[in-house]
């Protein structure tokens, strides 16, 4: 890392329980960094994450990375390609920009997504699952063409 320290901070978090390690606001690291359990960026990350537990990457972070997880939840700008094994969450006001591979994927109303999406056809016939969601709570989200994405080649 640089010999930048990393920031420990031992607050809970809604999306990931309680983070093992955070990134605060005003931390920049290049290069590659893993986090072995529950983590927050809310800093600049300029290379590789890699993740074992949850990862959140809050509204003020800025990342410029590929990033490999079990579960992510985007908060704020990622440019660079996404895997997540297990869920992807971008959350308004996030912006993505780069390919996302995941089996479950949740896009709120109100981000930005540019990219491809692979939801793991090459890792046989797993459950796949799309939800966009309204940005107020209450209402429904209308039918889209990319709500009709989740299996749309799925043939044997």
């Amino acid at each position: 890392m640089a010999g930048q320290p990393a920031t420990m901070d031992r607050t809970p978090s809604a999306e990931a329980g309680k983070e093992s390690a955070m990134l605060g606001r005003g931390t920049r690291i290049s290069g590659k960094i893993a986090f072995d359990g529950a983590a927050r960026v809310d800093g600049q990350i300029e290379g590789e994450i890699t993740a074992s537990g949850p990862l959140v990457i809050g509204e003020s972070a800025l990342v410029n990375a590929q990033i490999n997880g079990t579960s992510i939840v985007v908060h704020g700008k990622v440019t660079g390609d996404l895997t997540a094994s297990k869920k992807l969450e971008i959350r308004a006001p996030g912006r993505v920009y780069g390919n996302v591979t995941t089996p479950s994927l949740v896009i709120e109303e109100g981000v930005v997504f540019e990219g491809h999406c692979s939801m793991g056809a090459s890792e046989g016939k797993g459950e796949r699952k799309v939800t966009i969601l309204a940005k107020e709570e209450g209402s429904a989200p209308a039918a889209t063409p990319a709500a009709r994405i989740a299996n749309a080649d799925t043939r044997s």
